[in-house]
């Protein structure tokens, strides 16, 4: 029994034709953007989902918000399918390990069934142990663990300036931040004079009153401007901000009203999130919060000392409801530990974790789904594991196939390859010049595809001489971080040799990404402090981090400090993550780089653009002056259906290429604006080879791999390495001559051997250019050619965050 898949044409594949086996553990292989997971979860996964929904009734698939297109002629022996792939943790801090795996759900049902409840508190149910419930949640602080409290100083950080210079931080900027100034004036308030020279009785009402006066307003505009009286209602500052911060669904419009209240611990709750009875309730000698901050190994046992002391038969109807919640919560957790994530806790929240983490974490919860006779389609799951953590991943899948599934795995870990009985390598190339099976087949029958770039890699996949050769480089000089406070680092202090590149690593969850934060935080303090002194620090300092940040106090961070001596000591600091470049198909490859500033200024100096008097601005699809009316610039419209779910079809007025014919009449060397961005940027670099700004960023994104993306490849169809190769791309373009300090996380993560070859020469180049390269990183050819290796461990959770080693690669224990 197979998977037949006939002409699948979906992005670059070629009309691919491909059996694969079921009942198999199948890796599907190939470079960086050869369409690998256009076959695996594009495909496969699609056509398994667009059959389920054919299936739903008509009047219940009008709600799926879901438009699946997989572009297949047929696929034959196809069973039900499930993908679990990696993305980023929802943004909420309420959602946690807990919430994720549903462990959460059943550890309240103990608490709630089975706890001690004191004299005075009656028995519950679960809703009353969660802090995201009305009977859960501390009343004081909605279930949130702190209060947020805005006060003068908050606000207005700097007292010596006046209200008309900005005085008041927290305000809205544009309009209404001027409309509050105006109606102040308006009221009898000197705006002109240093907010410290005010009467505190007026600066305690303009930021804290609860009154909200409403005054005829004559605003002062320009002189050629008409001057139109409007009546202006006054909220203070304080209103303001607790207003945003209770209402707004904005990331951003949060993050900037946090800036301006000073958090700290609930004072009912003390920061453990639930209402005082809640509390009260312990089980084995613990609280529900206490259990849930203990990481998963520390309570796995205390589950099993209980269930060895409950009787197996004739208990109370109590003692067999206990053992049965227990029963299933302890081999839940055992799945935890089992893929390596015994060190979180449930408490834990999602934005915390690890994209790979938290692939595994799904893994875990489908693996108790029971599920039988379905295909299994997962994106890379040895994501951010160390190489003594993938054993036991592969113990896992394989249980998944000797329970009658099938499981495909994209996958660029050679050791995962090795293991499974069978390849699917996708190729040759990238792009365009990718699309093709190249092979289909037992593992080993790879090495007689002279085609596949895999080959060379499946049984030898580091090879140091097409990355660097030579010893490992001597430092400059050092930058010494510490007393680290972090998650698992307790007043951690390392040493990071500048002018080399270093690599952090150990097993998952030792504390590798909470070491990069602290290095992050305590440097970017240190060049705050250094800015403070000296007026001539780089211009672009505002990039690097202040350290004391709302965000980072959030998640627990403890600011180290640190001091760095010898040569080459940054004066900018850098870090490059997978977070993606933009969250709207308006954003894309050209425009984040900034490449697409410049041939858009390029198409506004040809003659045909100068005789209509065409502007740079013209070019671009965001604006109302050159993008089609039809679809706003899209290039797709949505077509609402009644009794079926909604989908996007190309554009009728442009025909997806999101300009009005106006603008695409002008033409530059043949091509239109359109075109230039359906150019990938291999076919681009030609085409501008006599533009020094555009060419630059073109040279850079095609040096990492990128060359088979187009210049218009929205944002939201890009993976995570790619976003951060694209980053990266952005900062080697600017051709840095200042010291600087770049700090990665797994950037290798989501590539082929092949590719982390060429990430990790340009990163060894940008060294051999004077700067200092930190990365956390599991890969071999990383370690293999690394300067200096800092490893954390010995183990996970509270038995790790210490540093186990340190030296040149060669003497480190790595």
């Amino acid at each position: 029994m197979s998977i037949h898949v006939h002409g699948a044409r979906l992005h670059n594949l070629r009309d691919v034709e491909v059996q694969i086996p079921r009942d198999t553990l199948v890796a599907i292989t190939g470079v960086s953007g050869s369409g690998k997971s256009s076959l695996a979860f594009g495909t496969i996964h699609g056509e398994a989902q667009r059959r389920y929904f054919d299936s739903v009734a008509p009047f219940a698939r009008r709600l799926i918000h879901t438009a699946i297109d997989p572009q297949v002629r047929d696929v034959t022996g196809l069973p039900p399918a499930v993908a679990i792939e990696q993305r980023q943790a929802a943004a909420s801090s309420r959602s946690s390990v807990g919430t994720i795996t549903t462990t959460g759900n059943t550890l309240r049902m103990v608490w709630s069934r089975c706890g001690d409840y004191p004299a005075g508190v009656e028995p519950v149910d679960s809703d009353h142990f969660s802090p995201n419930t009305a009977v859960g949640a501390c009343p004081q602080c909605s279930g949130l663990g702190v209060v947020h409290r805005p006060t003068e100083a908050s606000m207005v950080p700097d007292p010596t300036r006046s209200i008309a210079d900005g005085a008041i931080a927290a305000w809205p900027g544009a309009w209404l931040g001027k409309n509050y100034r105006d109606i102040i004036a308006t009221l009898g308030h000197d705006i002109d004079a240093p907010w410290q020279d005010l009467p505190q009785e007026s600066r305690d009402w303009i930021l804290f009153t609860d009154e909200q006066p409403v005054v005829t307003v004559v605003p002062v505009r320009d002189a050629d401007r008409i001057h139109r009286p409007y009546q202006g209602t006054y909220s203070s500052a304080a209103r303001y901000v607790m207003r945003t911060l209770s209402e707004t669904k904005s990331a951003t419009q949060r993050q900037r009203a946090l800036r301006f209240v000073e958090t700290s611990p609930c004072p009912v709750c003390d920061g453990r999130r639930l209402n005082p009875d809640a509390l009260r309730v312990t089980w084995q000698g613990l609280a529900i919060d206490e259990a849930q901050q203990l990481p998963v190994s520390d309570l796995l046992p205390i589950l099993r000392s209980r269930l060895d002391e409950l009787p197996a038969e004739d208990g109370t109807a109590g003692e067999a409801a206990e053992r049965l919640l227990l029963t299933d919560l302890a081999s839940r957790l055992d799945v935890l530990v089992t893929l390596g994530l015994g060190h979180l806790d449930l408490a834990r929240p999602t934005p915390s974790v690890s994209t790979g983490e938290l692939q595994r974490l799904r893994l875990a919860t489908s693996l108790r789904s029971g599920l039988f006779g379905v295909v299994y389609v997962l994106d890379e799951p040895s994501a951010g594991l160390h190489p003594q953590d993938v054993e036991p991943l592969l113990a896992v899948l394989r249980g998944l196939v000797e329970a009658g599934n099938s499981v495909l795995v994209v996958e660029h870990d050679m050791a995962v390859v090795n293991a499974c009985d069978w390849i699917v390598d996708v190729g040759p190339g990238a792009g365009s010049h990718g699309g093709e099976v190249l092979y289909s087949g037992p593992t080993d029958g790879l090495l007689e595809v002279s085609e596949s770039v895999t080959a060379r890699f499946l049984h030898e996949p580091v090879h140091p001489g097409d990355i660097r050769s030579g010893d490992p480089r001597e430092p400059s000089g050092q930058l010494a971080v510490t007393g680290i406070e972090r998650h698992n680092l307790h007043d951690l202090s390392v040493e990071v040799p500048l002018g080399a590149f270093t690599v952090v690593t150990g097993v998952s969850g030792s504390g590798k990404t909470s070491l990069l934060h602290g290095i992050l935080e305590a440097v970017g303090d240190r060049l705050a402090r250094v800015e403070e002194q000296d007026e001539e620090t780089d211009e672009e300092y505002a990039e690097v981090p202040r350290g004391r940040t709302g965000a980072a106090q959030g998640s627990g961070a403890g600011v180290g400090r640190a001091h760095a001596s010898g040569a080459g000591q940054p004066t900018r600091l850098v870090r490059i993550t997978q977070q993606p470049i933009g969250r709207t198909p308006r954003s894309n490859l050209a425009t984040y780089t900034g490449l697409f500033d410049h041939v858009r200024k390029i198409f506004a100096r040809t003659p045909a653009a100068r005789e209509r008097s065409f502007t740079a601005g013209r070019f671009s699809f965001n604006t109302s002056a050159g993008r089609c009316e039809t679809c706003q610039g899209e290039g797709a419209v949505s077509v609402e259906l009644l009794f079926l779910p909604g989908t996007y079809s190309t554009c009728p007025t442009c025909g997806g290429a999101r300009y009005n014919p106006e603008t695409l009449e002008v033409s530059w060397q043949g091509r239109t604006i359109a075109d230039v961005l359906a150019l990938t940027v291999a076919e681009a670099l030609p085409v501008f080879a006599d533009e020094p700004a555009v060419r630059r960023a073109l040279v850079a994104l095609e040096r990492l791999g990128l060359g088979y993306l187009t210049l218009g490849q929205p944002a939201t169809e890009l993976s995570g390495g790619e976003a951060q190769r694209i980053k990266l791309a952005t900062e080697l373009q600017k051709e840095r001559r200042s010291p600087t300090l770049y700090l990665l996380d797994e950037p290798t993560s989501g590539l082929h051997p092949a590719d982390v070859h060429r990430l990790l020469a340009t990163l060894h180049a940008l060294v051999d250019a004077g700067h200092t390269v930190v990365v956390v990183e599991h890969d071999p050819a990383a370690l293999a050619t690394a300067d200096w290796v800092i490893e954390l461990g010995p183990g996970a959770g509270e038995d790790g965050g210490q540093v186990v080693s340190t030296g040149l690669r060669r003497q480190a224990s790595c």
